[in-house]
């Protein structure tokens, strides 16, 4: 993190996300969709991608096949079956440069701290010909929510304050992949 300021707490995301874990597929259908899509998206592409890192790996993206899955939490990754896999934070990935021809994230970094950092590591992990694929939330994502809720504290307190993560500004997007 280059400022210093954490808006995520490390521990509380895993924390999350091993609750998530044990909800199952009922309630995650929102990662389903998106992973699909990816998928999707990958299925156009004709060359081979023989060393893969998937991270946020409750949801794998990519066709099975050779690879690595990452997640923060530990019971996310025991659903990725038979996939080698290691508990990482998306913001320090333990995996050399130049090490993978893919690497995929879906909905994972948007919570970054440091999210130009976390692209920096994904892009040293990549080949020179490597491809990143992942999606987070971004733009006008719930926006109807944080209206609400700030109507509804300022209606109650007379104040309001953000209880929703930010998100990425569309058109900085493109920058930030850059």
């Amino acid at each position: 993190m280059s400022d210093g300021l954490a808006l995520f707490d490390r521990r509380a995301v895993r924390l999350h996300r091993d609750r998530a874990a044990g909800l199952g597929s009922k309630h995650d259908f929102l990662h389903r969709e998106v992973a699909a899509r990816l998928n999707d998206r990958l299925q156009d592409i004709a060359r081979p991608f023989p060393a893969r890192l998937h991270m946020g790996s409750g949801h794998l993206v990519a066709p099975p096949g050779p690879g690595i899955a990452t997640d923060l939490s530990e019971r996310l990754l025991r659903r990725v079956g038979s996939l080698p896999a290691v508990v990482a934070d998306d913001e320090c990935l333990p995996f050399a440069e130049n090490a993978f021809d893919l690497i995929t994230s879906c909905l994972t970094l948007h919570w970054a701290n440091d999210l130009p950092g976390a692209l920096i590591q994904i892009r040293r992990a990549l080949r020179p010909d490597g491809l990143f694929v992942g999606a987070l939330l971004g733009g006008d994502t719930l926006v109807e929510l944080r209206r609400a809720l700030l109507e509804a504290e300022a209606d109650v307190t007379g104040g309001g304050a953000a209880r929703c993560a930010p998100v990425v500004d569309i058109s900085q997007a493109g920058n930030l992949l850059q």
